[in-house]
């Protein structure tokens, strides 16, 4: 009888209600990104579209890996935030066009830090603070630093070296390839550095 229909239309109203408010969360957390991405950008002229780049190269590591959807997700925001850190290192030694002194190159290592004191107050960003642990992604022999913080290093090392900086212009692709496979091992993860390499060389980017 009709008693039946809302046993039917109730969990149907529901799920459409639980949905909108997934969607309408989604894009409240994508505009943060993009907000806190734009602030950076707007600092530095050369962090210019570099994150996105970088999220790009971790997100064809991750399917290389064969990562779940929702892990790459959680790479593409590791990605997006690894140097949210630098909003509080002055321009002048962000842009600096020679080598760091010791206090300079300190104060810049404190970003690694402030990114991580960040993240760990926005709720949905929270989860991905333990792939920004550069100090033991950048140990190529350490297998105990997440697979993440490895896959980060080697795509932000990568477009460094392929893009143009304050203190030096950008190098070939190829070029950059070799010094990745050079480094493979001391520096940089190796399957992680082999992941990046035959992502890019199958598009023909």
């Amino acid at each position: 009888g009709l008693w039946v229909v809302p046993l039917f239309v109730a969990p149907i109203f529901i799920a459409r209600q639980a949905f909108a408010s997934y969607l309408t969360l989604r894009a409240a957390q994508e505009a943060t990104l993009s907000t806190l991405v734009l602030t950076l950008e707007a600092k530095d002229q050369y962090t210019a579209g570099h994150v996105e780049r970088v999220a790009r190269f971790c997100e064809y590591m991750g399917e290389e890996f064969g990562f779940r959807p929702t892990r790459i997700e959680r790479l593409r925001y590791s990605a997006l935030m690894h140097d949210i850190g630098k909003l509080i290192v002055p321009n002048h030694i962000l842009n600096k066009p020679g080598k760091l002194t010791a206090a300079e190159y300190e104060r810049m290592r404190k970003h690694d830090f402030v990114s991580v004191e960040l993240l760990r107050r926005i709720d949905f960003l929270a989860p991905v603070v333990p792939s920004l642990d550069v100090d033991h992604a950048t140990s190529g022999s350490d297998s105990s630093a997440p697979l993440e913080a490895r896959i980060v290093a080697v795509a932000d090392a990568f477009d460094a070296m392929t893009s143009t900086r304050a203190y030096r212009r950008a190098l070939t692709q190829e070029v950059a390839f070799a010094e990745l496979r050079e480094k493979a091992g001391a520096q940089f993860d190796e399957q992680c550095v082999e992941a990046l390499v035959s992502a890019i060389e199958r598009r023909g980017e």
